[in-house]
């Protein structure tokens, strides 16, 4: 017997997970046909998923060095009691001052991070659900710029009943944030009468893969404080920047803006991409805070980092030598793959925003839709996902305003699925457009063909002889053949 929907909670049956986009489709359609080199060699390739696996080999080696710091082996067993009993929400104070050093490490040293700051939380999911839960009540709204991460849809929505607010960004100037789109959506909740708690940022930019620079933080800083909104500043890609210009914190802007509110910002912070560790769960909120510390750190216990995660990861980071060659070597393997994609991809005139982090580009494939609507997008992308085979993710269901853009991540995969995926791109840009061309060449020759059967059929006209009949037309009657007003 099936149950009603009047048996479940409103957040059960409602949508509010946000899955009901292309976005998650493209991975439903990798999961019912993955892409194996032998076993399964036509299938999907996964290019939707941001995930880091290029420095893997390099945490193998060090984890077969430093057998100690598990608790799984032989050498580590003897703290295996010590880490499976209880352990107080705060976190392993090994755990939270490695972190706190790393956090700082990846930034360039630039800024310190206090380790009584560092709250866990199950992921950036977590983090940013409990960022929500702490600052805003349900019916408030946070203002996000676009294109931002589908994921935020659920992550601070689904749960918490707030609600996000675009701030509409566009390729013109390459999609960066501005005073006036900032306003303009603020301006809209209030005529709306919904209440902005907060400014969602990520920087590095998911999808964009482009970094805030200092004077665009420091506008967001001076507009927060003269609204008395929050900042939360999404930075889970800190240690993925691979090109000058180089990344800047917010936390480097509050070291300089002495009077902004400090009590206003908030960081999110994860190992999933800069370490590659999106199945360890580690998510990290930094407030600057008091209340939002306290109030974070009792909700962490609906998600804490399991101590056995905790322990490993301490010793891990705590090994400068190990950390300082990882993130060196992650960056030139992230240069190396980017380069090679959009290096690949600009050989068939596939352009993409120039971005210099992460671990994915923006792909502007806008000169393939049918028209340029959001229809044209999706019918694109299912080309794409069903018979190229490769799941990249369109920009509408990263809220971007203007059709045609895609998220393509380059860093998931080894380097002969990267090439057949290239391969696959570029071979179905260059059908496009020898279609394309095709379809011109076709239409140019029925032009010609119609334009020389129109100028046969006036020459005609022009050399048979004019019958006027009296009853019919004078010679001071108007030109009403459409052929003669053709002519003059």
């Amino acid at each position: 017997m099936a149950f009603g929907k009047n048996l479940l909670s409103k957040i059960a049956t409602n949508d509010g997970h946000g899955e009901n986009s292309p976005y998650f489709d493209g991975w439903k359609a990798y999961d019912s046909d993955p892409y194996h080199s032998t076993e399964n060699p036509q299938g999907v390739i996964q290019m939707g998923l941001a995930e880091n696996q290029l420095c893997f080999d390099l945490i193998q080696e060090w984890i077969l060095k430093n057998p100690k710091a598990s608790i799984c082996t032989s050498e580590g067993v003897n703290d295996f009691k010590d880490m499976a009993i209880f352990q107080d929400y705060h976190g392993l104070p090994e755990f939270r001052e490695a972190i706190a050093k790393f956090m700082a490490n990846v930034r360039g040293n630039t800024v310190t991070f206090d380790p009584d700051r560092v709250v866990m939380s199950g992921g950036a999911t977590g983090a940013h659900e409990t960022m929500a839960f702490c600052l805003a009540n349900p019916g408030d709204a946070f203002l996000v710029p676009t294109p931002y991460y589908p994921g935020f849809d659920r992550d601070l929505r689904w749960r918490t009943g707030v609600k996000l607010l675009p701030v509409v960004c566009e390729s013109s100037n390459n999609f960066m944030i501005t005073r006036e789109a900032l306003e303009e959506a603020y301006q809209k909740a209030e005529d709306s009468n919904i209440k902005v708690k907060g400014l969602l940022i990520t920087n590095p930019s998911n999808p964009l893969g482009t970094i805030l620079d200092r004077e665009t933080l420091q506008g967001l800083v001076n507009f927060i404080n003269e609204k008395s909104i929050h900042l939360i500043c999404d930075e889970i890609y800190a240690a993925t920047v691979f090109t000058k210009p180089m990344y800047v914190s917010i936390a480097e802007i509050l070291e300089e803006d002495k009077k902004c509110n400090r009590d206003l910002i908030h960081l999110v912070y994860s190992l999933s991409k800069d370490m590659g560790f999106p199945g360890f769960r580690i998510g990290i909120i930094y407030s600057y805070n008091d209340k939002v510390v306290s109030c974070a750190r009792k909700m962490s216990s609906f998600g804490l980092v399991s101590t056995q995660t905790q322990q490993l990861i301490a010793n891990m980071l705590s090994d400068e030598t190990f950390i300082e060659k990882y993130v060196s070597e992650s960056r030139k393997r992230l240069a190396a793959r980017h380069g090679v994609f959009t290096r690949g991809l600009m050989q068939v005139r596939v352009g993409n925003l120039q971005s210099n982090a992460g671990l994915f580009f923006w792909m502007d494939l806008r000169r393939l839709l049918k028209e340029s609507t959001v229809e044209a997008e999706v019918e694109l992308w299912r080309v794409i996902i069903n018979e190229v085979k490769l799941n990249v993710s369109p920009g509408s269901s990263f809220h971007c305003s203007e059709p045609g853009w895609f998220r393509v991540c380059y860093a998931n995969m080894d380097d002969e699925t990267m090439r057949i995926a290239l391969r696959r791109i570029k071979k179905f840009v260059l059908q496009a457009d020898e279609r394309e061309a095709a379809a011109k060449k076709h239409m140019w020759h029925k032009n010609l063909q119609l334009s020389l059967s129109f100028r046969r059929w006036d020459e005609t006209i022009m050399k048979t002889p004019r019958i006027v009949t009296p009853h019919l037309m004078s010679p001071h009657s108007p030109l009403s053949s459409p052929l003669v007003r053709a002519r003059n």
